[in-house]
């Protein structure tokens, strides 16, 4: 490092950013001077090449370094350290940054333009010091393996520094929440936790839903009740209740209290059957009508939905006493009149399953008829819910 003088002030330690002023704008260079460490604002670059940096002012101006409050600092938070490739959807580990020169109202302006995750970044730091030309033969063997800056998604454990930084995952959370389940599996389980905190609540449920139970277990146990809660509820019925039996009764009890009454009850009520029967694997969000019923009234309850969208194949009837008497698929639904009778779109014959059904009777039931949905009933014949396609594919791939 040289000051204005052309003197040599000083060896650059680490070179920082404000993410909270400017996420890709360098802020300054911490350098190590005779006279202590100094901060050298990045407005007060004259150039940075080769032959190293220079500054507009001479040395004794430079700020002294008050420390890293409010700061990234490259080499201590980004080299060596695992972050989310938001583009390729996986966990990498950063083995360089490359910086960019640019000029903005007549200064020089630096600017961290993406980070290599391939070996010629290491291979790069571990030559450093080689002569130039030795160096870039070197490297010119080795393709780079570069992620644009604006897919780099940090993983911060520290709540109070994500804030500071203004560190989230938005970028992360607009991914398919299969996609959000596999990049959470890689991470520590510390790193995992200050994911999940930064995720809406929606995102997060539904992100949990596609990951392995025994982790779905570590991750809930790892936040606060009220967290875990909110996150619970955001989840289907079906998978809220398999998720809070796998937990220990002591916590699931504390979780269920801190949930919306009516999303309570209902996960309750699921909780009460066999996990391995129809009724311990269906879920209560689904769309059921009385039998007079017609079509105008069906999308009018359909605007109003509010559970997931693998239980919307089919409209069930049922009679005053809740019996199943029939299925209406939505595909007929959407290419009728307004006024037309439901019981008119029924498809026969009407498939079902008893809620005491076991695992291998339902699957093979979905697979005979190749289901979307199956009705579960119980002792009287009234629909007590109902089980997806999906729930099938995750139970046989919980036998895989």
């Amino acid at each position: 490092m040289f000051d204005s003088t052309g003197a040599r002030a000083g060896r650059v330690r680490e070179v920082a950013l404000a993410p909270q002023e400017d996420p890709v704008r360098v802020t300054g260079f911490v350098v190590r001077t005779k006279s202590g460490e100094r901060l050298l604002g990045g407005e007060a670059l004259a150039s940075v090449d080769r032959g190293g940096v220079r500054a507009l002012r001479p040395e004794p101006e430079w700020a002294p370094y008050a420390g890293s409050e409010g700061l990234l600092l490259l080499e201590r938070d980004l080299l060596d350290q695992q972050i989310i490739d938001v583009h390729g959807r996986k966990v990498v580990r950063v083995n360089d940054v490359d910086l960019h020169a640019e000029s903005a109202n007549g200064h020089l302006v630096l600017k961290i333009g993406a980070v290599d995750v391939g070996p010629r970044g290491a291979v790069r730091r571990l030559l450093k010091g080689l002569p130039i030309g030795v160096l870039r033969r070197a490297l010119n063997k080795i393709p780079p393996r570069m992620i644009p800056w604006e897919f780099v998604s940090l993983i911060e454990i520290d709540p109070a520094r994500r804030v500071k930084l203004k560190i989230s995952h938005e970028r992360l959370a607009r991914l398919h929440p299969a996609d959000i389940a596999d990049i959470i599996e890689e991470l520590a389980p510390n790193e995992r936790e200050a994911v999940f905190e930064t995720l809406d609540e929606q995102v997060a449920a539904q992100a949990l839903e596609e990951i392995d139970p025994k982790l779905q277990v570590s991750i809930v146990n790892s936040l606060d009740s009220d967290r875990a809660a909110d996150i619970v509820e955001e989840m289907d019925p079906d998978a809220a209740a398999d998720l809070l039996g796998d937990l220990a009764e002591e916590r699931s009890e504390k979780i269920l209290a801190e949930m919306e009454p009516q999303e309570r009850e209902e996960v309750s009520e699921l909780l009460e059957f066999e996990q391995d029967t129809a009724a311990g694997r269906m879920t209560t969000d689904y769309i059921a009508l009385e039998a007079t019923a017609k079509v105008a009234d069906a999308v009018e309850r359909l605007q109003k939905f509010e559970g997931g969208v693998e239980s919307l194949s089919t409209i069930y009837l049922t009679d005053k006493s809740g019996k199943l008497v029939g299925a209406a698929p939505l595909a007929k639904l959407l290419l009728s009149s307004p006024e037309k009778p439901l019981r008119e779109l029924t498809s026969e014959p009407l498939i079902f399953c008893p809620a005491g059904a076991s695992e291998k009777e339902f699957a093979e039931t979905f697979d005979k008829y190749n289901l979307l949905t199956l009705p579960v009933v119980d002792e009287n014949g009234r629909l007590t819910g109902v089980i997806t396609a999906d729930d099938v594919i995750s139970l046989l791939r919980s036998k895989i």
